[in-house]
């Protein structure tokens, strides 16, 4: 399995960028999605989830200002950020859990990592 991100970029504070993540490969079902970053000097860390049935939970950071959203039977997930901030700048990666056949373990795949960048 493969997890193809894109929609990085350079914007400045108050702008919006649309991240959008693509699973490839020997894919069965598609379980929870998500995104992390990693802020330059830190850890990674969990920015949102959506779930099968469409849940959706976020970091309080990004609450109200950013949107996941995902297509399971295209392998595809997003993420529309809004009213972006310097300190959102980072590497953004998504996570995909996936069964790639019935009965199969569920692993957690990473895709390979977006930059954005939000200037003041």
């Amino acid at each position: 399995v493969q997890l193809q991100a894109s929609g990085g970029g350079l914007v400045q504070a108050g702008g919006s960028l649309r991240l959008s993540c693509a699973a490839s490969g020997s894919i069965f079902t598609i379980f929870n999605m998500n995104w992390y970053r990693q802020p330059p000097g830190k850890q990674r860390e969990f920015v949102a989830q959506i779930t099968r049935d469409g849940s959706t939970t976020y970091s309080n950071p990004v609450k109200g200002r950013f949107t996941i959203s995902g297509d399971n039977a295209k392998g595809a997930v997003f993420l529309q950020m809004n009213s972006l901030k310097p300190e959102d700048t980072a590497v953004y990666y998504c996570n995909v859990a996936v069964q790639s056949a019935p009965k199969n373990t569920i692993y957690a795949y990473w895709g390979q990592g977006t930059q954005v960048t939000v200037s003041s």
